[in-house]
């Protein structure tokens, strides 16, 4: 399907003129004929023309995963979200329940006490004045309500997956998007750079992780001056360690939560050093550091200050408002 049909397809299913089986039937085909860069761009156009916005400061960021790896793992990019935003680093935190794993970052950070329900408003505020804001996506997408029946009736991976983490509401300019897909990392540093995306790094754990692992090497796609390039990331090359995928087991909510809680309170793990890995690369990515390495220093101070921790004790109270 070309990038003009699939738009036509996609603005008919989100304005409720599409009928369910219809729906599933189209999104069948669109998997069965695979998706690139073209779609992915007219895809994430769409989604924008239909969800709604939010303004937050200049300079935000999202750090966000396709989720679908049927990985069982530590709530990482939403630690993540938490480290960054004590660095300085205002977050824009797009997200949702967990789809192929018991817990998404709704999930965890509802465990740890924050509203996701709050407001638009409410969490474009947080953003400024918290340094962190949560974005719970089936409220800025509502109308994906229309394909949620035709979804659910697939079962499986649709474009809808690829497209969620790449419509932030807040259109940030400032973006680490995982993918569990390693053939789409650089059709979707090419959606975001036509949809505005000024930097970013579109990232696959060769594990099938859709973060930066420490478990081995991760496959990225670089969005900067616009210019995308490819290449690896290795943990040994910032001096940290390869660590198995059990290191990183997660499960309900309950448990996330007490480990993203340990590891604010300065818990020496291989999580903690994950999310230094992650908190680095987007600290590039806002410009706040020059490289990977100054961001794994700051990434360990806002840990080891207790700044991190502060925006999450921040957030819970300022998302009950």
């Amino acid at each position: 399907m070309n990038a003009d049909d699939l738009r036509a397809a996609l603005t008919a299913m989100l304005s409720g003129e599409m009928e369910a089986p219809d729906i599933v039937k189209a999104l069948v085909q669109i998997e069965a004929e695979g998706v690139g860069a073209e779609q992915l761009t007219a895809g994430v156009a769409v989604m924008r023309e239909h969800m709604r916005r939010v303004v937050v400061p200049e300079g935000a960021v999202d750090i966000v995963g396709t989720g679908g790896t049927g990985l069982k793992l530590l709530s990482i990019s939403t630690a993540t979200a938490f480290v960054v935003a004590g660095a300085g680093v205002p977050v824009a935190k797009h997200g949702n329940r967990g789809a192929s794993s018991p817990t998404g970052t709704a999930d965890t950070l509802s465990e740890l006490g924050v509203n996701i329900g709050m407001s638009p408003e409410r969490a474009a505020a947080a953003v400024s004045d918290v340094g962190m804001g949560f974005l719970f996506a089936p409220t800025y997408h509502p109308a994906m309500r229309h394909v949620g029946p035709a979804r659910k009736q697939i079962g499986t991976r649709t474009i809808f997956n690829r497209l969620g983490p790449l419509s932030n509401p807040a259109s940030v300019t400032h973006m680490l998007v995982g993918s569990a897909e390693a053939h789409l990392v650089r059709p979707m540093a090419e959606a975001l750079k036509a949809n505005g995306v000024t930097s970013a790094m579109v990232v696959h754990g060769q594990d099938g992780m859709d973060e930066i692992t420490t478990t081995g090497p991760t496959t990225v796609a670089h969005l900067k001056d616009g210019t995308i390039t490819e290449f690896e990331i290795v943990p040994e090359t910032f001096g940290l360690s390869s660590v198995p995928l059990s290191a990183l087991a997660g499960g309900a909510p309950e448990r996330n939560a007490a480990a993203l809680d340990a590891l604010l309170n300065g818990e020496l793990s291989p999580y903690r050093e994950i999310v230094r890995l992650n908190t680095a690369a987007t600290l590039t990515i806002a410009g706040k550091v020059t490289d990977v390495a100054e961001g794994l220093e700051m990434a360990a101070k806002s840990i080891d200050t207790g700044n991190a921790k502060t925006i999450l004790s921040r957030l819970v109270e300022f998302s009950h408002g």
